[in-house]
């Protein structure tokens, strides 16, 4: 058996990583070893009957022991090792941070968009197989059969993004504002709804309410403001759609223009994303539509009908499934070959663990 290092499982997406691989059996065709950067020694999982021994990660020997690594711990992990390691090591390094993503000797994989691109890569050598994106991908997985058609001459996308995409303690830090303004805004709420107003409102300008992951409450607001600004105005975030998606479909060379807003809203887990595409002919609903719906077994396309899209089209419906629904498809009137399209889907499974669990599969 191959075997496959796993650094950073106790972290949000690890932990996510490890719960699909428990589901599909994936721990039954590997001989894992488990990395820690500040418990080795001490005892890691325990399944089958066995009590796994953390090692230490940033131990170069022994990561170099392994045939294959998956990476969660984050990008100052992969900036302190990778490069060392690389030096008399030739495995495989699946990594969900960002940091290799653009580099030209590393694939950003989504195998249900980019087998091809995938397969073509470990032919010809590629070691770097990198996670995309949360919202790149979950569009990708949503309206990937326009690409594929090669349909799209530009898209625009407004994210709504939730704060699993922080982490762990970003997720936590929006739960405990929530609790606090719901004991705030207990003993009113029979009262007067102005009073009610008042009190929230001013509990949310004073900023008293914890907020030291998001800078701002979040709860019962909104942060148009995702990662580190850059010098055209974008947000590294936003700038990351034209990026990652061109580099995913293997077309730098002659790159779709995308843009658009990223907006952290008080959704606790599960980003969703409402897309303008402008399309290079125009071409009928239904059969965007039919294309859509088939594109993958994941993909659930939702009809443009007001139930099933407030049952479906949202956070509350995909978190938690590999499910990314796609709906609100309709002509824009900004002209014939214009579209709007609105998705939905989990941000930690297609947006962060199941690319790389499914990678580690295509390597052995």
């Amino acid at each position: 058996m191959k075997k496959v290092g796993i650094v950073g499982w106790r972290g949000m997406v690890g932990s996510v990583l490890l719960d699909r691989m428990f589901a599909e059996g994936d721990f039954a065709k590997i001989d894992p070893v488990f990395f820690s950067t500040s418990q080795a020694g001490q005892d890691g999982p325990t399944f089958d009957g066995k009590t796994f021994t953390l090692q230490d990660a940033n131990d170069i020997k022994a990561l170099s022991a392994c045939d294959m690594i998956i990476s969660c711990q984050g990008g100052d992990y992969t900036k302190a090792v990778h490069a060392t390691l690389r030096e008399n090591w030739d495995g495989y390094w699946i990594d969900a941070a960002s940091t290799l993503r653009m580099e030209e000797g590393s694939v950003i994989v989504l195998d249900p968009v980019n087998r091809p691109v995938i397969d073509k890569a470990v032919t010809d050598g590629v070691k770097d197989f990198i996670g995309g994106n949360c919202t790149v991908s979950l569009a990708l997985m949503g309206v990937g059969a326009l690409f594929r058609e090669d349909m799209v001459e530009w898209m625009s996308a407004m994210t709504y993004q939730a704060a699993s995409g922080g982490g762990a303690r970003h997720m936590k830090e929006l739960l405990t504002q929530m609790d606090l303004i719901g004991k705030k805004s207990a003993p009113l709420m029979d009262g007067n709804i102005l009073e009610l107003d008042k009190t929230i409102g001013e509990l949310l300008a004073a900023n008293e309410l914890p907020s030291e992951n998001f800078g701002v409450p979040l709860a019962l607001n909104l942060i148009p403001w995702i990662d580190s600004p850059l010098e055209n105005g974008q947000t590294r975030e936003e700038w990351k759609a034209q990026s990652e998606t061109n580099k995913i479909l293997g077309r730098e060379s002659n790159p779709v223009p995308i843009d658009g807003t990223c907006v952290r809203v008080g959704v606790l887990r599960s980003h969703s994303q409402a897309l303008t595409i402008k399309l290079k002919k125009p071409a009928d609903i239904p059969a965007i539509e039919r294309m859509l719906s088939e594109y993958s077994e994941w993909t659930e396309f939702v009809p443009n009908e007001v139930e099933v899209t407030r049952q479906k089209l949202n956070p509350r419906y995909v978190s938690g499934t590999l499910k990314v629904t796609v709906g609100r498809v309709r002509k824009m009137n900004l002209g014939d070959e214009y579209i709007n399209v609105f998705t939905s889907g989990d941000q930690l499974l297609w947006g962060a663990a199941e690319p790389l669990r499914r990678m580690m599969n295509i390597l052995l």
